[in-house]
């Protein structure tokens, strides 16, 4: 990247540059003939009338035509305005196209900062937080993109107009001339002098914010820490010392940029002093018309904007060119990846790599630590390697040399006779897998963290519209990627798919070596069915619907299922869903939104229920206030009666004792849906209120009848109805086969009729469906809503999935249970018979089982061989096995 501003601006942006400037040049003519109509105007047409006329006006010497007086006056006013609307076009022109220009050049800027994240080494990410990383990308370079659109244009247009009114006012006297400009050259000496000392002030307040942001990430990543140690005061401390720095920063900042600003001001001022004393004098003595001085003070009107515009424009040069310089600082560590490895794309599909994996003294430092030393090694891209070692041994950083994530500082590493530093990562990154004992997985679902590993470049490209070639032009205009991120970007050939439901069956494939089926299984009985992509499924759901309730009705499962039933109320579903008999679908019938929403007031109304929910709510009300009045905030009868949340119920309280039951009408609007929405949430059999009788039931079967019979169209997407006929799109897999509601109180139901789920899956062999819904399954930021055991199995199943030839596990299922860790060791072996697999083992015993077992110790590699030659003969090896 460019270390200067303007070298950046100009590779480019010159011609566009240019173009503003040459639709600047053009415009001074006419803001200069906008100057000199006033003159005209008042020295032709409004003094010397009578005999004076007609006149001949001529514009720029040139006689145009004869006019009377008021004729001319209409002449030359036209002529004002018409310029004044000329020179407003020209400004729009130029402000819109420098607008335009600014923000290519800074999405460019924004671009090529994250380009360059992107070739960082590794060790990099250990030095600079995110927090540092991200406001540098968004915050700190936006002000650059104005500047990139000035930086030609603004001190060109602003030092013409100056220019411009200067020789118009020098064309009028030359003592007023003088006059107008006495004072910029001490203004020119001293605003710049003071700036730099704000400039460096504005220095130190990046570095400071860039610091305190880092913290706050730091702290963000930490919490667990600071509250398992009660170190928050201390926390709170360093936080306020650093936002004290920054204000002391700014606070210099503004006195320093408020005097300048005092400074220019004052001088601006003492101009119209000299102008309304001298040219006075000179038009009093006749040597001066006063047309000349009315044009003069007009022009000079002129001067102080673009004049504050050239100062402004300065310090705003020197804070971007701090802020470019700085930036661009950060994002050029030691040891930068080669654009072109990152770049390089292989036609056609880089072949499979063949050939020994071959280490020549291979050796990696860091800040002179060297934490592989020498090592020299050479196994087959067909053999299954174990590396064992103590925690300082270097194992984990061999892993990550094998892998090519960080290059080595000494020595060579070679696939067959090929350096692997030449290897562009269109080939590492296809045919070597890498999985830590930290994955990473992204924010999306299941599915899209798999296929992550096989979005190389776009395979099949979407139908071309002209939104799409507008957006892709503009891209390439601002030098960014002009791939569309809408096509296809799964490379089906590696998987050996040719559509996309081999794809779906590659990942359940990869999913069950990775022992995470079972997990991803359960996500799916929570999730839905897309029933547009899996048509004929549905089907099969409604089978093993009926399937269950034939093993509920026949079985001794009865009475742990309450079957959905139109005509009957459901004891174990909340009021709302027994009122709306389906799954609400967006926000309209949100349950807790249901007493706002006028449509279902009105049918409850219609059906005699609204007093009666009116004087249910407030029994809820006392009844909670009464009973929870006294509990702390995390109490769990808060979870259990779910009507009321800790913060709310001081709320209710009041409300309840504004008013007694009796006198309920006499509530505000907005008071009483506050007490009708509480009954929404009451399960009876879970609740045992007793407040719900035969007869309310009853009404409430009616108001599910209306609501259903009566739904406005605009309304009827927004349920989706209980059918027992019907495949239910908004409730998930384990609902629609379910159709009812567990029965509260009964023990173990949740796992007998969770097995017998189970059961009927199986049978339909609805398994893997069932895992193709959970592939939709969210993991949340950094996959946040996913164990650490499972974000460990998900990744191992993304780096399988693109079946490389040698895949790196580095300490990647440590987290794991034994079991587990046993299962997936067989699983990876077994798949990876005949091509290559790197294991870096926290269970050294378990090395016998590979072909070959490299053993480090400091740095170092102390023996290699087979597990049972070396348990003989290393004493070292022996020692790890013991230490288990």
């Amino acid at each position: 990247m460019e270390k200067n501003i303007y070298k950046f601006v100009f590779k480019y942006s010159l011609r566009q540059q240019f173009f503003v400037l040459g639709i600047t040049l053009i415009s001074l003519p006419f803001y200069y003939a906008s100057l000199d109509i006033p003159k005209k105007i008042v020295n032709q047409a409004l003094i010397g009338g009578g005999n004076n006329f007609p006149k001949t006006l001529d514009l720029f010497g040139v006689p145009i035509a004869a006019f009377d007086q008021i004729p001319l006056l209409a002449v030359l006013s036209g002529l004002f305005l018409t310029l004044v609307i000329v020179n407003g076009i020209f400004k729009y022109v130029i402000n819109v196209y420098k607008g335009l220009l600014g923000e290519r050049m800074l999405r460019r800027l924004r671009y090529q900062l994250f380009g360059r994240i992107l070739r960082f080494p590794l060790p990099h990410f250990r030095k600079v937080s995110q927090g540092e990383l991200i406001p540098m990308i968004t915050a700190e370079v936006e002000p650059l993109g104005g500047f990139v659109g000035d930086a030609l244009a603004l001190p060109v247009y602003q030092g013409g107009l100056l220019i411009t009114a200067v020789i118009f006012i020098f064309a009028q006297d030359l003592v007023l001339g003088l006059a107008a400009i006495s004072l910029y050259p001490l203004q020119g000496y001293l605003i710049p002098r003071l700036q730099r000392r704000v400039n460096e002030l504005g220095k130190q307040r990046v570095r400071e914010v860039r610091r305190l942001a880092g913290r706050i990430s730091e702290t963000a990543s930490g919490a667990t820490e600071i509250h398992a140690h009660d170190t928050s005061r201390y926390e709170l401390a360093d936080f306020s010392h650093r936002l004290g720095r920054i204000f002391d920063i700014r606070y210099q900042i503004y006195r320093k940029k408020f005097f300048i600003k005092f400074l220019n001001n004052f001088l601006n001022h003492l101009t119209p002093f000299f102008f309304y004393s001298v040219g006075g004098y000179l038009v009093i003595g006749g040597n001066v018309s006063l047309g000349a001085l009315v044009a003069i003070l007009s022009a000079y009107k002129d001067l102080p904007g673009p004049w504050r515009e050239l100062l402004r424009y300065y310090q705003t040069k020197e804070d971007s060119r701090i802020k470019y310089e700085q930036v661009v600082s950060q994002f050029a560590p030691p040891g930068l990846k080669d654009e072109a490895l990152l770049d390089a794309e292989i036609e056609p599909e880089p072949e499979r790599l063949e050939g020994d994996v071959s280490a020549i003294r291979l050796g990696y430092a860091e800040d002179d630590v060297k934490l592989v030393d020498g090592v020299t090694f050479r196994f087959g891209l067909d053999e299954c390697v174990a590396v064992v070692g103590a925690g300082s041994s270097g194992k984990e950083t061999l892993a990550q040399l094998l892998a090519r994530l960080i290059d080595p500082t000494s020595g060579r590493l070679t696939i067959g006779s090929t350096d692997v530093l030449s290897l562009p990562e269109a080939v590492t990154g296809r045919r070597i897998s890498y999985v830590g004992a930290n994955a990473y997985l992204f924010s999306g679902s299941i599915d899209e963290n798999l296929l992550h590993g096989l979005k190389h470049r776009p395979r099949r490209a979407i139908e071309d519209d002209p939104a799409r070639r507008l957006e892709r032009e503009e891209a390439a205009l601002a030098g960014n990627s002009t791939d569309d991120l809408d096509a296809d970007w799964i490379d089906c050939e590696a998987l050996g798919a040719e559509a996309r439901e081999d794809v779906t069956r590659a990942c359940i494939r990869v999913l069950n070596i990775a022992e995470m089926a079972d997990d991803v299984y359960v996500f799916g009985l929570r999730g839905t069915i897309d029933t547009e992509r899996w048509p004929a499924v549905t089907e099969r759901i409604l089978e093993a619907r009926r399937m269950l309730l034939r093993r509920l009705t026949e079985g001794d499962l009865a009475d742990y299922v309450e079957p959905f039933d139109k005509d009957r109320y459901n004891n174990n579903a909340t009021l709302a869903e027994n009122l709306l008999f389906g799954n609400p679908v967006g926000d309209t019938f949100d349950i807790d939104r249901l007493a706002d929403n006028e449509y279902v007031i009105s049918v409850l109304r219609h059906c005699d229920l609204i007093d009666a929910l009116l004087d249910r709510g407030y029994e809820v009300a006392s009844t909670m206030v009464e009973l929870f009045s006294d509990l702390p905030a995390e109490h769990e009868f808060f979870e259990q009666y779910s009507f009321i949340n800790a913060d709310d119920l001081p709320e209710f309280r009041d409300l309840i004792g504004q008013v007694d039951r009796d006198r309920l009408d006499t509530l505000k609007e907005n008071e009483r849906r506050r007490l009708i929405s509480l009954p929404f949430k009451l399960i009876p059999s879970r609740h045992r209120l007793g407040i719900l009788d035969d007869s309310m039931r009853a009404h409430l079967l009616d108001a599910r009848h209306m609501f259903a019979a009566n739904l406005p169209e605009d309304m009827r997407d927004a349920v989706e109805f209980f059918d027992s006929d019907r495949y239910n799109a908004a409730a998930s897999v384990q609902d629609n086969i379910l159709f009812g509601k567990l029965v509260f109180g009964q023990a173990q139901s949740e796992t007998r009729v969770g097995a017998a789920i189970s059961e009927v899956i199986d049978a339909l062999d609805l398994r893997d469906t069932v895992i193709a819904a959970g592939l939709n399954f969210a993991v949340g930021v950094g996959g946040g809503r996913l164990d650490i055991g499972q974000r460990q199995k998900l990744a191992l199943a993304r780096a399988i999935l693109k079946r490389p030839d040698l895949l790196i596990v580095n300490e990647a299922t440590a987290v794991l249970d034994g079991a587990t860790h046993n299962r997936i060791l067989d699983n990876l072996l077994a798949e990876f018979a005949g091509r290559g697999l790197v294991w870096v083992l926290n269970r050294p015993s378990q090395a016998g089982r590979f072909g070959r077992v490299l053993v480090m110790r400091g740095g170092r590699l102390v023996a290699e061989g087979r597990f049972d030659d070396l348990a003989e003969r290393n004493d070292h090896l022996a020692e790890l096995v013991a230490a288990e």
